[in-house]
């Protein structure tokens, strides 16, 4: 049984405060930060216009989650709006692991995330979540998507059609392609 101050371990910085939890790092959720308890200052002024809107519904996406996530905990049977809830926040969270020492571009965290948010995860097994992320952005830095006609621009806005249309495409072709080598 471990106590509060046993489970979070504050780390105090000028512009808030970083809450680590230990269940979270247990898991392998890295970094393991607590949004439900860390605040910050600067908050979402710091972001690019476009990564804060997505990382909006993001953000509400897993707080929706980590609540029902510990109710789930006792068993009851849940309805099946609840269960994808559920499954939607594993993906999201499972998408938000990144290797140590990779940085990963932020056209390319901008597109992860809408894979995300607009559900076409959801199609993917939670075990998958990590390769499709990294043929995705394979994909993208190999075809130069970004260099010609940007699905965003970081200062201002982003064309939800343009990506939700590729995503799809993308999606479609990653589940044949991991489907025809699982047979």
């Amino acid at each position: 049984q471990m106590c509060i101050r046993d489970r979070y371990q504050r780390r105090v910085r000028a512009d808030g405060q970083i809450y680590l939890d230990v269940a979270y790092f247990s898991k392998g959720i890295r970094p393991a930060i607590n949004p439900g308890l860390s605040v910050s200052r600067v908050g979402s002024a710091a972001q690019n216009k476009v990564m804060k809107k997505v990382a909006g519904s993001l953000k509400l996406e897993l707080a929706q989650f980590r609540e029902v996530e510990e109710f789930a905990k006792f068993g009851s049977s849940l309805d099946e709006s609840t269960r994808n809830l559920l499954a939607r926040g594993t993906r999201l969270v499972r998408l938000l692991v990144q290797p140590a020492l990779k940085p990963i571009a932020i056209e390319n965290q901008v597109l992860s995330i809408c894979a995300g948010v607009f559900g076409f995860l959801d199609r993917i097994d939670v075990s998958d979540i990590a390769k499709y992320e990294q043929e995705l952005i394979s994909f993208v830095e190999v075809t130069g998507l970004f260099n010609d006609e940007p699905f965003f621009n970081l200062g201002k806005d982003i064309d939800e059609e343009m990506v939700k249309n590729f995503l799809e495409c993308f999606t479609r072709m990653f589940i044949s392609q991991n489907t025809n080598k699982q047979e």
